[in-house]
């Protein structure tokens, strides 16, 4: 990271790190009823910032950290807790997606520990690329969602237009801590959806994190183009249809077993 003439760090997405004092967290929007992130019934609270420009990403409106709401780790908690008799009656949580939320790693700490001092299953949704301290934070997750971009170097140039080194330092850590992980990957017509491809994945995690309990593929969806064009964007992935739901699923049973999201 790169630091202006106040010694800020500055972060590629904007904004800047403010180190273990960080009173606010910058949130994008919190999702009350959640599904599909960790089980049973979860409040999903995503995060604000990315460094990442995945090809299909959906949530375009989440890179920039210089906007959205700013929220205490107080406040935040005390939205979180209303949901409780549905977590609950249902085995869930929350968890804390994005955007990326290991940017906001101090913020991010704050909560989860707030979390757990109030018996919250902790779930985090990451791609693995923030500012360090990843030990701590993994400590603190009963579940982590772990979203695979790609199995190599030049692949993951080219979905995340950035290197992988960051990654690999949070696999290092996924490797010391071993929390429960749930691998994701999103599966895009044209760029992964190959026998070859679902080869390599299984490879690459079974090498690099031998211990995951599922593997969990989804298929790209065109849900979020409206948000790159209310931005003035491109959508990189317009021409491109949507991910067949049952290919998908023929590809989960094969290489993974179990079904599709």
């Amino acid at each position: 990271m790169v630091a202006d003439r106040l010694g800020r760090q500055k972060l590629p997405c904007g904004g800047f790190f403010l180190g273990v004092n960080m009173a606010k967290g910058k949130i994008l929007s919190i999702e009350s009823m959640g599904l599909v992130d960790g089980p049973g019934i979860r409040t999903v609270v995503f995060f604000k910032g990315c460094p990442l420009r995945c090809l299909f990403c959906h949530n375009p409106d989440s890179w920039d950290m210089s906007d959205g709401s700013e929220i205490s780790s107080d406040d935040l908690l005390k939205k979180i807790l209303r949901f409780r008799p549905y977590f609950e009656r249902s085995g869930g949580g929350v968890t804390f997606s994005g955007g990326e939320p290991l940017l906001q790693r101090d913020f991010l700490l704050e909560i989860l520990k707030k979390c757990k001092e109030e018996k919250i299953h902790t779930c985090l949704d990451t791609s693995g690329v923030g500012v360090g301290g990843y030990d701590e934070i993994l400590e603190l997750c009963d579940l982590v969602l772990f979203d695979v971009k790609a199995t190599d170097e030049n692949s993951y140039k080219k979905m995340c237009q950035r290197e992988m080194g960051e990654c690999e330092n949070f696999i290092e850590a996924l490797k010391r801590v071993r929390p429960e992980t749930i691998i994701r990957q999103v599966v895009v017509p044209g760029i992964n959806d190959t026998d070859e491809y679902m080869k390599n994945l299984k490879i690459y995690i079974e090498n690099e994190i031998p211990f995951y309990k599922d593997v969990e593929l989804l298929p790209f969806h065109k849900m979020g183009e409206y948000k790159y064009k209310a931005l003035g964007i491109n959508p990189p992935l317009e021409k491109t249809d949507a991910m067949d739901k049952e290919k998908c699923e023929f590809f989960r049973k094969k290489y993974f077993g179990g079904k599709t999201l």
